[in-house]
């Protein structure tokens, strides 16, 4: 396999079960990040892999998107269009992850505006494809690949006085609600509000990247419910599949349909809607609604900042299952993951903000799941603090 780092974690995993993953040897470690905020209804849901196991009875890959009707992918846009609570957001264009997601809404972006500025934020990570690539807003991570697009700008995530950059030049504005790699940043309602109305007043579309913050993982569906608005362009992966491969943009339907024609098929997709994924998704969707998992997720949250005391944190932060614990630099996070590592439990960093630590735990971990985790947290904290890293 090819390889993505010098240092890759190179665990062996041969089973995965809840909030848990076994290696060869059938030692456990918990996942508190779900597979980068994947796993929303755990590893291997039962709900999820009987949906799978159903749909693959009756047909895998049948046409590239959009050619036939399956089922899958009818009953799983109705159900996200429904999610929304919106009129707007009532078209659903299936994608293969987040990445081609982002990819697909830049694309409809021009193609609607007849627009080619984009806007994004400093120290935002959309995907790694070269579309994507272009409006992330960390150079030292995309210099290496230049020349990227042109025509892009960023602002700073929450600072309102940077709205003005918008203009009657710009096709979107791409951004999260809750900045994940940047380490879990957060704005105000008032801040997305002013970028909606300067959004509309500029005639510029609105492209909410919600690929880490969606499907019930700040506590409601979609992060931008909290915030009172409505984004032209919604994208989605990451959770939405229960672990299947799989994205999504939605946009309206007078915007939408910009892409199937001038030219005819403006975008295709041979994988995206797999029926596989897109039953998977819909279990994965139902569950989260009828298990009611977004409403324990703000007393599940609060017992992780009650527990996370030590000197070695400078702040926890965050919204819902969305959490970082800063620390003062890199040396200390990493040292407290792999003491995590080998006491059995999974954490990461932030590729924008190093010195804090992620906690995105699947929305079903349990209370004594959390306090076992944080136990384990704790005991590795001590051990870095004591030899003073």
């Amino acid at each position: 396999m090819a390889p993505t780092s010098d240092a890759p974690l190179a665990l062996e995993i041969t089973k995965a079960e809840g909030v848990y993953l076994y290696d060869t040897a059938g030692k456990s470690y918990m996942d508190l990040i779900s597979g980068i905020a994947v796993s929303n209804v755990g590893h291997c849901n039962p709900a999820v892999v009987k949906a799978v196991k159903d749909q693959v009875d009756n047909y895998m890959h049948l046409m590239v998107y959009g050619e036939y009707i399956q089922s899958p992918q009818v009953k799983l846009a109705q159900a996200l269009v429904k999610s929304t609570g919106t009129d707007t957001l009532n078209q659903v264009y299936f994608t293969n992850s987040g990445t081609e997601a982002v990819e697909g809404a830049m694309k409809l972006a021009k193609r609607y505006t007849g627009r080619t500025e984009f806007i994004s934020c400093f120290n935002a990570y959309h995907g790694a494809s070269q579309g994507a690539l272009s409006i992330a807003g960390d150079e030292n991570f995309k210099n290496a690949f230049r020349p990227l697009l042109p025509d892009i700008q960023h602002i700073h995530h929450g600072c309102i006085g940077n709205l003005k950059k918008i203009t009657k030049r710009t096709a979107a504005v791409v951004i999260e609600i809750v900045a994940g790699e940047a380490g879990v940043k957060t704005a105000t309602k008032a801040y997305f509000q002013a970028l909606r109305k300067r959004c509309d007043e500029m005639g510029t579309l609105l492209i909410v990247d919600e690929i880490q913050s969606g499907f019930g993982r700040t506590g409601t569906f979609w992060a931008f419910q909290a915030m009172e608005i409505v984004p032209d362009i919604l994208l989605t992966a990451k959770g939405m599949g229960g672990g299947m491969p799989i994205g999504a943009f939605m946009a309206n339907e007078e915007v939408m349909k910009t892409l199937s024609f001038e030219p005819v098929l403006g975008h295709i997709t041979t994988f995206g809607g797999h029926p596989v994924s897109c039953a998977a998704s819909l279990a994965t969707l139902n569950y989260i609604v009828d298990e009611n998992l977004m409403d324990q997720i703000p007393a599940k949250s609060t017992l992780f900042y009650s527990l996370l005391a030590h000197p070695i944190i400078k702040e926890v932060r965050g919204i819902g299952f969305m959490l970082a614990v800063e620390m003062k630099d890199f040396k200390t996070v990493k040292a407290v993951i792999d003491e995590c590592i080998k006491n059995g439990l999974i954490t990461d960093w932030f590729l924008f903000c190093d010195n804090s630590l992620r906690i995105a735990p699947p929305l079903t971990i349990t209370e004594e799941e959390i306090k076992i985790a944080c136990n384990i947290l704790l005991q590795a904290m001590d051990k870095v603090y004591a030899l003073k890293i």
